[in-house]
Parts: structure tokens; sequence; C-alpha cells
């Protein structure tokens, strides 16, 4: 059972006020209030592979939260961090590391620690609660038929950068790759044009193709993807390139912590506008279509294409 089938199953029948969006989107939003909210668990082993570096690590997970308020088009304002750890994170060096490190995307994003708790245990975990304020946000599910279809940034430089961590690749510019998984460019200029413009949004952190399915209403509306228009580095082109690797099997696998969302098309112009005035890369990639029409990647041979892994789920097991 993955985790959107046990926040079904178990858990939406408990959140009956309608600030918790029936758990369906990425944040809590009390509308009265102004009130934001965004909760996330970060376990060592998997959502990262180790606390060898926590300078890093510390910086990837608190981008890894705030970026749940950013794609919603609000800035976070406060975080609470709650840490469960061993003797690893608990050493007076470890936790000056940390504690400059957070200074850093304090300054870095405006945002103030507001709180949190702390635990010995033998595994690593850490949750960030986020909390901004805003009087409206970009909901999932409010696409409809003929919207385009956009996202900010690059996508797949992270997967790669885990791929040399885990000595799965290896590249002339690992690096570049390795500092683009500990440290993802978070899209926090785009706010103003998806408040003017977006019709719904989510970030992507678990893969392109699965994220764009949790952001359409499927019984409503369907996509259709073209492949060669989704953004990537020119390190990752070159890579691609070189060693003569299908580019669907980057773009796809989560932690690009870049920005999806949908518009209508009159206001290709205004997008196209804020992008280049602001020096942001913001790319049409597909289109939303009725729910009649399957939903479709095209490859760049216009050539439909099934993506075998759409992304990362988080799969539970029990008796």
């Amino acid at each position: 059972m993955d985790e959107i089938k046990v926040i079904n199953k178990f858990l939406t029948k408990l959140a009956y006020d309608k600030s918790s969006l029936d758990l369906k989107d990425d944040v809590f939003f009390n509308k009265k209030n102004n009130l934001v909210i965004s909760t996330d668990t970060y376990v060592e082993g998997v959502h990262f592979i180790d606390f060898k570096k926590p300078k890093l690590v510390i910086k990837k997970i608190l981008r890894s939260s705030i970026s749940d308020l950013f794609c919603k088009g609000v800035k976070p304002k406060y975080y609470f961090i709650s840490a469960a750890g061993n003797n690893l994170l608990f050493k007076k060096n470890v936790l000056k590391k940390i504690t400059n490190s957070l200074k850093e995307e304090q300054r870095k994003y405006n945002i103030i620690l507001a709180g949190g708790d702390t635990v010995y245990s033998k595994k690593i975990t850490i949750t960030i609660t986020s909390v901004g304020f805003a009087k409206k946000i970009i909901y999932r599910k409010k696409s409809l038929i003929n919207d385009d279809i956009y996202v900010s940034g690059n996508l797949g430089d992270s997967f790669v950068g885990l791929s040399i961590l885990k000595k799965k690749q290896n590249t002339k510019d690992n690096n570049y790759f390795i500092s683009k998984y500990y440290k993802p460019d978070l899209p926090h200029n785009i706010l103003s044009c998806l408040n003017y413009y977006a019709s719904s949004s989510i970030d992507i952190s678990d893969g392109l193709f699965i994220d764009l399915d949790r952001l359409i209403n499927r019984k409503k509306v369907s996509f259709i993807l073209y492949l060669d228009l989704v953004p990537i580095s020119k390190k990752l082109k070159s890579l691609l390139s070189s060693k003569k690797l299908k580019k669907i099997n980057f773009v796809s696998k989560g932690d690009d912590y870049q920005i999806l969302f949908t518009s209508p098309k009159k206001f290709r112009n205004q997008i196209n506008k804020f992008s280049k005035d602001n020096r942001i890369r913001i790319t049409r990639i597909g289109k939303i279509l009725n729910h009649k029409s399957k939903s479709k990647i095209i490859d760049e041979t216009s050539k439909e294409i099934l993506a075998k892994n759409k992304g990362y789920l988080h799969e539970f097991w029990w008796s």
C-alpha cells in the first residue's frame, strides 16, 4: 500500500476541517486566519543516504520542506525542526555545522526558527514544519481543459547527483551534480507569477510524471506532455549525449523541487515576459486535455511513449 492509499483509507476521515483540504494538497490552509502550514519527515537511509555531510543534508531537508509553501505561491515565514538522532547528530561540532548552515538558509529565504524538539534515537529522523501567511493559495486539481503546463528551472540534475553518491554514475561534472542534489535551486522568485497566472500548482518532489498525475483532476482532465520540451541543464544534456542515455530516465526521478503549474493559454505572453525580465527559466512543456483523451507523453520523434517509472512512491508493507 502506498502513501496516497494510506492517507485516503485511514486518515482523510479525520481531517474534517476544510482547511485540511481533504489531505489532497501540499499544505493546510486556514483562509480565515491566512495561515498556511506544511510538514515533512526525513529518514536516514530513505530521504538521505547518511549524515556524513551535516551542513549539506540539513540544507536539502529545509529547502525540500519550504518548497511546499513556495509552490502554493506563499512565502514561508517560520519553521519548526524536530530531530531524533544518535551521537553522530548530537555531537557539538556537528550541531555547530548544522546551526551555521541553518543560519545561511534563514538569511537566504528570510525565515526564522520558531521551535521544535529533540530526542535520542539510533536512526536519524528530522521533521520540518513550515509556516507562512497568505490570503490565497494555488491549489492542486484546478486546471482546466486547454490550460498550458509549465515547469520552472531544470530537471534531472539532482538524480544524477544521487546516482554519483550511490556510485552508480560517474561524470566529469560530479561536483556540480552533487551540489544540485544537496542544494536544490528553489524558484522562490516565481511567486508573483504563480499568484497572477497559475490555475494549479505542485512542487516536483517525487518525479515529473507522478506529480503531474497528482496535480490534475483525472476525473475531469488528462494531459499531453512533450519530452523534448522538458528543460535540462547543459551539463545533463552533455552527459546524456556522451553516454547515449535516455532523457526520460532522468527527468522524472524526483528531488528537483521545481514548480509544476498550469495556466490558461491567454497568459502565455505575460509568463514569457516574466521569465525573461526576471531571468527565471519557465518552460511550457504540455497541455491539459479533456478526460476522454488518455494522458500522453510524446518523445523527441513525436512517438507516444510509456514512462516505466513515473517517480518515487512511498510504499508500506504489513501483514
